[in-house]
């Protein structure tokens, strides 16, 4: 936790002033039951009103200084916890865009979106209490100490025989507590996934008749979570009742006490009203105390799990020293005995892959269910960097180039179209922000989106629902690539980016992608051996290695696989 203290340095002059307003509450605190006690000492006559006044004017200044620190104390604390929050919030979510995919992988969505936001406000709210109370608990604890043994020494020890007493049994709820925290943030990690998970398969979970099943499931992990919090609670229930108890024994004590020495003419009635209040203050700093050691501990929690995500170092990152590539080489992609695994799997997910394409050519990536084919277009943009051997554009390493270079010349179509709540013409310029509408619509007629965009209400500024929920698959899959080629690259990937689209309208588009794509690299990872026959180089893959390269003919007559897959789609009609 105070490692991340460290990020405070730009509030640092506020910080000053939220405590120096503390300070100075604190101490205004401590003075008042001295100047009610000096009035009860001396014994209140008719010819003491101009003492009363003055009295009671400093009393009133006393108070209301004090009160005028409060309020600017907690707007300075507010202020510094809520900026803080924010550049934390902010620091997050620039380590976390720059994670690759194994630490997405690490992590896990719904832990990183709890971190951003759960977290960091059980921090925010740490750290106001820390401003208001941390300084103010011990200067009201040994401030108090020192008036109550000036006042009446004796009288003290009754106060200094009730703080052990309470420092035992705030370590203990602590002690017990802190544990419990840790856990609850986990489960509300899981409580994150598990309605992230129905929310975006809600379809699915009623298509299966799942709906009571996933209720069970969501109410055991609530529940879970519910159990946890109520033991938690359970032990700081404890804390409240057995500290009242201690101050409730303290005050008798002072009574039982105090009244004897007055008897004995040994002490004051003033002395002893200035003493109680000595000791409330004392044992309410105590109180204070407590509450901080309710709220410390899950906000330590909640910071060692930020630390996680801020110490995380990606394991893509930009060199020192960024390459260009050659000019004469442009958009050529090449693959010089690639391998890669994944972490902690068996075997590796691309083995010993070399081909090499360039501008102008198609290349069709084709192979079983989990052959390989997405991970070696995650390899070309550094969504992964290869194990072992090269992979090269424009015949520079891309692990030479910087990530914003290497990534604008590449133009992405992924498996799942992924669009933004905005409208259509807002999506398509996500990759190039200048785009006229004249060069939207021209994207949009090529990728056999203008049809239906222009049917719509607004036309290209007609609005798209979070990820796209107001449209059907196929008509997400070719906004998507109209977004693609909205920006002019130098290689597109496109990620089997033709699966929700029929027949007549997957050789539209590819006609129409021939076209626009004439001068650049094209890779398409495909599942329909219809789609990619017309491709000018086919890999196929086979477990993460290359089962045979070359066109649809030679592939079909020498690899087996090939022709497994071919035969398994087409009849020997449409293969001839």
């Amino acid at each position: 936790m105070l490692k991340l203290f460290k990020m405070l340095r730009p509030w640092t002059i506020p910080l000053v002033l939220t405590l120096a307003a503390v300070f100075a509450q604190s101490m205004s605190d401590l003075y008042l039951p001295k100047l009610m006690s000096d009035i009860v000492n001396r014994g209140i006559s008719r010819g003491d009103t101009s003492y009363i006044l003055s009295v009671g004017l400093r009393m009133l200044g006393v108070a209301l200084l004090g009160s005028a620190c409060a309020v600017s104390a907690g707007y300075l604390s507010s202020r510094v916890a809520v900026a803080f929050s924010a550049r934390l919030r902010e620091r997050i979510f620039s380590r976390v865009s720059g994670f690759s995919l194994h630490e997405f992988d690490l992590f896990g969505t719904p832990s990183l979106v709890t971190r951003s936001t759960n977290d960091v406000y059980q921090i925010q709210n740490a750290l106001i209490m820390i401003q208001r109370m941390m300084l103010a608990a011990p200067i009201t604890a040994v401030g108090g100490m020192i008036m109550a043994f000036r006042t009446d020494a004796t009288l003290a020890w009754v106060i200094v025989a009730g703080i052990p007493f309470l420092g035992i049994l705030v370590g203990t709820v602590a002690t017990l507590g802190f544990p419990l925290f840790q856990g609850i943030q986990k489960k509300v990690d899981r409580i994150n996934l598990m309605v992230r998970e129905n929310l975006t398969g809600l379809r699915v979970v009623r298509a299966f008749n799942r709906t009571a099943y996933e209720r069970e499931r969501f109410q055991e992990a609530n529940r879970d979570l519910m159990e946890t919090a109520v033991r938690v609670n359970r032990i700081f229930a404890m804390l409240h009742p057995f500290m009242l108890l201690i101050m409730n024994a303290t005050v008798v004590a002072i009574l039982w006490f105090g009244s004897g020495l007055i008897d004995a003419e040994a002490s004051t009635v003033g002395d002893m009203m200035a003493f109680m209040q000595y000791a409330m203050q004392i044992l309410s700093s105590f109180i204070m105390a407590s509450i901080m050691f309710i709220m410390v501990p899950r906000a330590q929690a909640s910071a060692e799990r930020i630390n996680e995500v801020l110490d995380t170092v990606s394991d893509i990152a930009d060199p020192e020293s960024p390459a260009r590539g050659d000019p004469a080489r442009r958009g050529i992609v090449e693959f010089r005995d690639v391998s890669f695994s994944y972490h902690g799997a068996e075997r590796p997910a691309a083995a010993g892959i070399t081909f090499k394409t360039g501008p102008g050519e198609t290349t069709a990536i084709i192979g079983s269910t989990g052959s390989g084919k997405t991970t070696l277009l995650s390899l070309i943009p550094r969504f992964y960097d290869a194990s072992s051997g090269q992979v090269l554009l424009g015949g520079a390493d891309v692990r030479s180039m910087s990530l914003a270079d290497l990534r604008s010349r590449i133009g992405i179509v992924g498996q799942t179209a992924t669009l933004f709540s905005g409208t259509v013409a807002e999506n398509l310029r996500y990759g190039r922000e200048d785009a006229s509408d004249e060069e939207i619509v021209e994207a949009l007629k090529a990728s056999q989106s203008w049809d239906f965009v222009s049917a719509m209400e607004g036309g290209i500024n007609a609005p798209i629902a979070q990820g796209g929920s107001n449209l059907s698959g196929g008509q997400k899959q070719r906004l998507a690539i109209a977004r693609a080629l909205v920006r002019p690259c130098e290689v597109y990937l496109f990620d089997d980016s033709f699966s929700a689209l029929d027949f007549k309208t997957d050789a539209k588009l590819r006609a129409a992608l021939a076209e626009k794509t004439r001068d650049a690299t094209v890779i398409v990872v495909g599942q329909r051996v219809a789609s990619i026959m017309g491709a000018d180089r086919i890999v196929v893959l086979d477990e993460g290695k290359i089962a045979g390269i070359g066109t649809h003919g030679e592939l079909y007559r020498d690899c087996p696989v090939y022709r497994e897959i071919a035969e398994s789609q087409l009849t020997r009609e449409e293969l001839a």
